[in-house]
């Protein structure tokens, strides 16, 4: 899988790795193979391939090369090969005796005289060369779309890939029918000043050139390792057993996904056993139709038409019941099989799960548990109060019927000439009262300690108006 920072930087090193030019791990390449026998010794060293394989565009494209120099190349190294007319830079990617392999399942010649040669190790105004012309490569990719539009041209630009040596470039398209563009090759090469290339591409292989991330959490196989693309058909998801749901089923180049093949096989091999004219049994109560085949555990699945209950049979017993139906007999009911599940049962925990598993319910009493208490709390704590404080002031209440004995007593003996003097007895009192409040505290103050004892009630206040005619 290639890293993050893929790509070349200065002097030729790829900027995902730190290895100066020598990538030991190919992280930066997207479609990398692992050479598990670069370490290995060899008898004889003049006998190993002289093949080398060649990435371009960080893995999007590759090639193979003679290896004709002196010079042993090691993966990772930017060389120059021979282009057209021309010369081009790419990565090597594969060395060895695994370069045979590769090579035999290509169907290739080791000794074709059409392999073209490594020239020599890139250099820094080689690799500058090709920063520069890679950088018209996304403005070349939009004014191509723009032409084959103009043109009305039933047809996908997908990717430009221009020489090394800016004298070549290679558009690949996307067509569902055969596209003339002789006229579009025409203003390509007038507008581009290079030699123009048409190669036809599918949806698999354009997805393999932009990449991204599949359903399935990883990186694109077609961006990552798969090379040869093969027709998958809706039957590989039937034998599977899968919905045929065309959202769930392809991938993001539209198709069906490549990995509907990968298992086909195993369940090729597996379906063997199935009978195959089994779709319909006769029994006494009706017919049973199928409804799938478990081929994990060797089940088929079958059903009644005025039910909705499904049996399992094990495949003997299919075929036993199978053969008496061809003999005109009909079992009275379907013998179905134990359905054992391998997965262990899940016991409940008897503690209170606090990770978010509570229902309501158990919030709804949790809650009024809380009130309750609380409620209790307030109860204990009002009445231990009410204690205190007749813990406190025990005289109080002895002395308050004693001052309401005495205050109509007073009442009573007040003159009632004093009621009728009126207005001036009033006005005499009020300078009086006016005294009172600078001079100090009126009598009945002073008296009123040996009554109530004192109590914490703020500040005191001054003599009411009554008890001046009380004295008086």
């Amino acid at each position: 899988m290639g890293c993050g920072a893929c790509g070349t930087g200065k002097n030729g090193a790829p900027s995902g790795c730190n290895s100066h030019g020598n990538c030991a791990s190919g992280g930066c390449n997207r479609m990398n193979v692992y050479d598990w026998l670069a370490n290995l010794p060899f008898s004889d060293p003049e006998s190993g391939c002289r093949i080398v394989e060649v990435s371009f565009n960080n893995g999007s494209r590759k090639d193979y090369y003679r290896n004709t120099t002196l010079q042993y190349f090691e993966k990772g190294e930017m060389v120059a090969v021979e282009g057209v007319s021309g010369f081009d830079v790419g990565m090597v990617n594969l060395t060895g005796e695994l370069v045979r392999l590769q090579l035999k399942k290509h169907k290739i010649d080791e000794k074709s005289p059409d392999i073209k040669k490594i020239l020599r190790r890139a250099t820094e105004a080689d690799i500058s060369k090709m920063l520069e012309t890679k950088s018209r490569e996304a403005q070349l990719l939009i004014r191509s779309r723009a032409i084959a539009r103009q043109l009305k041209l039933d047809m996908k630009m997908a990717e430009v890939e221009v020489q090394a040596d800016n004298r070549k470039a290679t558009f690949f398209y996307i067509a569902d029918d055969r596209v003339d563009f002789r006229e579009l090759i025409k203003i390509y090469a007038s507008e581009f000043k290079v030699k123009v290339e048409m190669r036809q591409i599918g949806a698999r292989q354009e997805a393999g050139k932009v990449g991204g991330i599949g359903s399935c959490g990883r990186e694109l196989c077609c961006s990552s390792w798969l090379t040869d693309f093969k027709s998958v058909n809706t039957n590989a998801a039937r034998y599977q057993n899968l919905s045929i749901n065309q959202t769930k089923l392809s991938g993001q180049c539209g198709r069906l996904k490549c990995c509907l093949n990968y298992e086909l096989d195993t369940y090729m091999d597996a379906l063997q056993f199935f009978p195959t004219d089994a779709d319909t049994l006769e029994v006494a109560k009706g017919r049973a139709f199928l409804v799938k085949k478990d081929i994990f555990r060797n089940l088929m699945w079958y059903s009644m038409a005025d039910s909705n209950k499904q049996y399992p049979l094990t495949i003997d017993m299919v075929k036993k019941i199978k053969a008496q139906n061809r003999e005109g007999i009909r079992p009275e009911e379907l013998e179905t099989a134990e359905v054992v599940t391998g997965k262990p049962k899940e016991v409940e925990p008897e503690y209170a799960d606090l990770v978010g598993q509570i229902s309501l319910r158990s919030l709804e009493k949790t809650t009024r548990k809380r009130r309750d208490k609380e409620r209790s709390r307030e109860q204990k704590q009002q009445g231990g109060n009410q204690q205190q404080n007749r813990g406190r002031n025990p005289q109080q209440g002895e002395q308050k019927p004693q001052q309401n004995q005495n205050r109509p007593q007073q009442r009573g003996q007040q003159n009632p000439n004093q009621q009728q003097a009126g207005g001036q007895q009033k006005q005499q009192q009020r300078p009086q009262q006016g005294q009172q409040r600078q001079g100090g505290q009126p009598q009945q103050n002073q008296n009123r300690p040996q009554q109530r004892p004192p109590q914490n009630r703020g500040p005191q206040r001054g003599p009411r108006p009554n008890d001046n005619k009380k004295q008086g």
